[in-house]
């Protein structure tokens, strides 16, 4: 795998609250470019099993070398990471002890432009994690109608000014077509015009990739999976990079935590809100001035940790929030 793709983001801080324990079962559940799952499979030692799982095809392809740098410690896995219960399940693993997931694109991904995630590099409006597999955002650039393209800016962008680069999107596809990346975001730009350093289709970008690739219900989903798939004492760590990632998981984490309002008396909880986790972060882990220097685009990550309560100890020891 080469290395040159993938600096990954806050590396040691992910290792530290991961707790990793050679010769435990982890989840690096979004693959990319390999740097996160390399430092795992390295604790792990030979006892160990890290399943790199991830749904682009060529990230798995580089991860070939991986595989091969650690024989019968990592195993490649092709799918999403909300589909973690099935996977593991596929694979008749019942519970695991940590998952990793670094959401987001990866840097091989923005870098390429025949992905068409970017629009610093010009080509084909496709922006699926998965190419090949459903509607890419030119199909929705250029079907959807404008109250959909409006609440897709508004929802995944946080658009402020949506309904005007919908209309402008709706206006321009009624001309010819959008199919490139370059084509959007010229759009976008004269709709909005340009202000500052931060390009003005920055938001439409993200708002169309996390449309297409149906990133925060995979996120939802992933959520609803660890209490089921984690060991009592197993952690999970996450990095998000937009507030609509970050929020989401901030919030359900906490709900997870105890929460118990019954008298200190009492031995065993009565209230329905005993919890059954622990969030090990209590405000959202950043990159250091060193990173940000070493890797500009580590700029916008989040990274927040939760343990699973062993059995039992969810009732009343410590459960008061």
């Amino acid at each position: 795998m080469n290395q040159s793709y993938h600096v990954p983001v806050l590396l040691e801080e992910a290792l530290e609250y991961l707790r990793v324990a050679p010769g435990g079962t982890y989840v690096d559940a979004t693959l990319g470019g390999g740097g996160h799952a390399r430092a795992l499979a390295a604790k792990l030692g030979p006892a160990g099993r890290l399943l790199a799982v991830d749904q682009d095809p060529e990230a798995l392809a580089a991860g070939e070398g991986l595989a091969a740098e650690f024989p019968g410690r990592v195993e490649l896995v092709h799918g999403n990471f909300g589909d973690l219960a099935e996977l593991l399940a596929a694979r008749g693993i019942r519970r695991v002890d940590g998952v990793l997931a670094d959401l987001g694109v990866s840097s091989r991904q923005l870098d390429v432009g025949e992905r068409g995630f970017s629009f610093r590099r010009d080509g084909p409006l496709d922006m699926r994690m998965d190419p090949g597999h459903g509607p890419s955002a030119a199909d929705l650039v250029n079907r959807a109608a404008e109250a959909e393209l409006t609440r897709v800016l508004w929802a995944y962008g946080e658009e402020p000014r949506a309904r005007r680069v919908a209309r402008a999107l709706v206006a321009a596809r009624a001309e010819r077509p959008l199919r490139t990346t370059a084509e959007l975001a010229a759009v976008v730009e004269r709709a909005l015009g340009r202000r500052g350093a931060k390009h003005p289709a920055t938001r439409t970008f993200q708002a169309l990739r996390i449309a297409v690739n149906g990133e925060l219900e995979m996120l939802e989903r992933l959520l609803a999976a660890l209490p089921e798939v984690l060991n009592p004492g197993g952690r999970a760590v996450l990095i998000a990079y937009h507030s609509l990632e970050d929020r989401r998981i901030k919030q359900t984490i906490r709900g997870w935590e105890p929460h118990c309002q019954c008298p200190p008396r009492d031995p065993v909880c009565s209230c329905g809100t005993p919890g059954f986790a622990r969030v090990l972060t209590r405000r959202a882990v950043k990159p250091g001035a060193a990173e940000l220097e070493a890797n500009p685009r580590a700029r916008s990550a989040r990274l927040r940790a939760v343990e699973l309560l062993a059995e039992g100890s969810s009732n009343r020891q410590g459960g008061r929030t």
